[in-house]
């Protein structure tokens, strides 16, 4: 079978196609032949630079994420040709991923799926509304009638929450650092589009005096002290991207850094549960959503789908589609 095995780090041309052996399945593992899965901002950093941490092992099929079909049930109690997802639990680290045209996995990081959505958009799904759903939903409890400040609304996490937070009732901001984008925002369904350029602060302030009641961040540490003093008393700030490329702060001081009475919280997606899945995909097939995909790609042009992530440019997922 065609997969893409990372044998060092480096530029994108490092990820080359290979010929390499089906998997054979074994106990507590099933086979998976993969149709489409979406690019993450984690492959890229596996590519370019944490391949060489002694915790990973090379060579390895990245992919944290996929969509497709059950090839060998093994002793799961599938069915052969049963449509599924499959996220994270090590996938594309500790053992092979996504990469390729199929992927043995264990069973407890794939998910049956009920869905009449596209390949494309059902391979866009996985991470990133998994991401976006358990940080809305189980970290800033998020509901109708709540003030939502989504910091990184371009990204494909931000577009995500902004449909979920939308559907369900809630005022979404969305931020971004581009004025070029200010009307995408608007028509992905952001009620206020906000331009972080220094003057962030004002703009929530002048819009909601007290701040806002959920806060989600996605640039990370880069803004967090920021997002904390933007949020209203017994309001909630949930910490979920490094988008800022700043992973930890410098000198936190909780006491002084979280106002009294603001809670902050972080969503951490290595956990799926079959429930979490059924809650997503309940609620794109009651509000009609679909994911905004940037460009889709083919398995051959995965070096090109990299660069394209690399640019930032790139409006919702960028997804991948085995022909």
């Amino acid at each position: 079978m065609k997969a893409v095995v990372l044998h060092k780090t480096g530029t994108p041309e490092v990820l080359a196609i290979n010929d390499v052996p089906m998997p054979e399945v074994k106990a507590g593992w099933v086979l998976v032949k993969v149709k489409a899965f979406g690019i993450n901002r984690s492959e890229l950093m596996m590519r370019q630079f944490e391949g060489d941490a002694p915790y990973i092992q090379l060579p390895r099929v990245i992919g944290i994420e996929c969509a497709g079909e059950i090839a060998d049930p093994s002793d799961s109690g599938w069915q052969a040709g049963q449509k599924v997802i499959a996220l994270m639990g090590g996938m594309g680290r500790t053992f092979d991923g996504s990469y390729a045209e199929y992927a043995l996995l264990p069973v407890r990081n794939v998910f049956p799926v009920d869905t009449d959505l596209s390949w494309a958009e059902l391979g866009a799904i996985p991470e990133t509304y998994f991401t976006a759903y358990g940080s809305l939903f189980d970290c800033l409890q998020i509901k109708q009638g709540d003030s939502l400040l989504v910091r990184g609304g371009t990204s494909a996490v931000g577009l995500a929450a902004i449909q979920l937070a939308k559907a369900i009732g809630a005022t979404v901001l969305a931020s971004t650092r581009k004025e070029i984008k200010r009307s995408f925002l608007g028509k992905q369904g952001a009620d206020y589009v906000l331009i972080d350029d220094g003057t962030l602060p004002e703009q929530v302030r002048g819009i909601y005096p007290q701040g806002v009641n959920k806060i989600l961040e996605l640039i990370g540490a880069a803004t967090l002290r920021e997002s904390l003093q933007l949020t209203t008393y017994h309001g909630i700030v949930c910490h979920t991207g490094i988008l800022g490329k700043k992973g930890s702060l410098d000198g936190f001081d909780p006491i002084k850094d979280i106002p009294n009475g603001v809670y902050l919280t972080g969503f951490f997606s290595n956990y799926p549960t079959q429930k979490a899945i059924d809650s997503i995909f309940n609620l794109i097939k009651t509000y009609d959503l679909h994911p905004i995909i940037a460009k889709v790609f083919s398995l051959d042009e995965i070096a090109e789908a990299h660069r394209f992530a690399e640019s930032n440019e790139a409006n919702g997922k960028i997804v991948i589609i085995n022909d």
